[in-house]
């Protein structure tokens, strides 16, 4: 364990291991980054912090150390040190020798191939389920997007920037949030407004960003059809009329892949359902995605934009395992589903 805790690194140390910061590897809303390389050889990654007030770069540097400093997990980014100093603050990360998945799926690297793209949305989704259901207190990331995705020299995905996550006790039902969170285009609905936050507000985002994945492109694009502007709404028309085909085309997806491509569809639907409370547990994602469980074919998540249309209400959702265990959540009950073994996934929809 004594070695498993992170390193205090001083500012001369990093700014020595990244030769004065002159490799840049990204920057965001929470710092810069930059490649660096200990005397050892060993490559990492140096996210240095910016904020507008020091208050506002401690609560990013405790947000992370507390976060995934408590971690340990194959598809989450490795804590190695920080930098606390009155003079700067800063992170220290292995580095991920492919960067982030966005520029796979959107930008000018090399295309990978769909079985490839599907180990990574399993690979993604096991460490959400870790971080909601197996650390000793849960954390909610706010952020999962595809620039969140980083890739090793493997193409093994490993989640990271923790600088908006929180720890939750287990046995809360929400979360007090002040201020929203989250991107735009992933962030969950209830995140924009003032209803109970869960988990499942990851649950909404990595569904969008298994759109992207499946589509290896951005879920708005302006510059196709109207039709095709949001693509998870257009999948939704095209899943609901039996008209996959067109969009296993327009994605260059192999017809031998077409079943399991039906399967990420059908899990990214579910997991982008307006409530909440219809959402799937992280845990039961990835057993839908390793095909062990069937999946029943999900109500329209985009019911609620269409004036004139029923609301969806949930009145039953349980989980029915070959021990006969089974587990009901009524009204807007938003507590975390988690079962062994699960053989059916079995949903009651009904509208008001």
């Amino acid at each position: 364990m004594e070695k498993l805790k992170p390193i205090r690194f001083s500012p001369q140390q990093l700014s020595s291991c990244t030769g004065n910061y002159s490799h840049l590897l990204g920057a965001g809303g929470f710092g810069t980054v930059y490649k660096g390389t200990f005397p050892n050889g060993v490559n990492v990654a140096v996210k240095v912090l910016r904020g507008t007030s020091v208050q506002c770069i401690e609560a990013q540097f405790m947000a992370e150390v507390s976060t995934i400093g408590r971690t340990h997990h194959v598809n989450l980014v490795r804590l190695i040190g920080f930098c606390f100093d009155i003079c700067m603050s800063a992170l220290v990360y292995e580095y991920m020798e492919k960067g982030s998945l966005d520029g796979f799926l959107f930008g000018n690297k090399e295309k990978l191939g769909f079985e490839k793209l599907r180990e990574i949305a399993v690979g993604t989704a096991k460490a959400i389920a870790y971080l909601h259901e197996e650390c000793q207190q849960m954390i909610i990331h706010y952020d999962i997007k595809p620039g969140n995705i980083l890739l090793d020299r493997n193409f093994s995905p490993k989640v990271a920037d923790f600088g908006l996550a929180k720890l939750c006790n287990r046995d809360a039902t929400h979360v007090t949030m002040t201020g929203g969170r989250g991107t735009p285009g992933y962030a969950a609905p209830e995140l924009w407004m003032p209803f109970p936050i869960t988990q499942k507000c990851d649950v909404y985002s990595y569904g969008m960003l298994l759109f992207e994945i499946v589509g290896r492109r951005r879920n708005l694009q302006a510059s196709l059809s109207e039709s095709q502007h949001w693509f998870p709404r257009w999948v939704w028309e095209k899943f609901e009329k039996g008209e996959l085909e067109e969009m296993m085309i327009k994605c260059v997806i192999e017809e031998e892949n077409r079943g399991k491509t039906e399967r990420m569809i059908m899990v990214a639907l579910w997991c982008v359902q307006y409530r909440p409370e219809l959402r799937p547990c992280m845990s039961s994602v990835v057993r839908m995605l390793e095909e062990g469980v069937e999946i029943i074919s999900p109500p329209n998540p985009f019911a609620h934009l269409v004036a004139g249309l029923p609301a969806v209400d949930m009145q039953q959702f349980r989980y029915t395992t070959e021990e006969t265990y089974t587990e009901s959540y009524t009204g807007a009950t938003t507590a975390p589903m988690t079962t062994p073994t699960m053989r059916r996934f079995e949903i009651s929809i009904a509208s008001t």
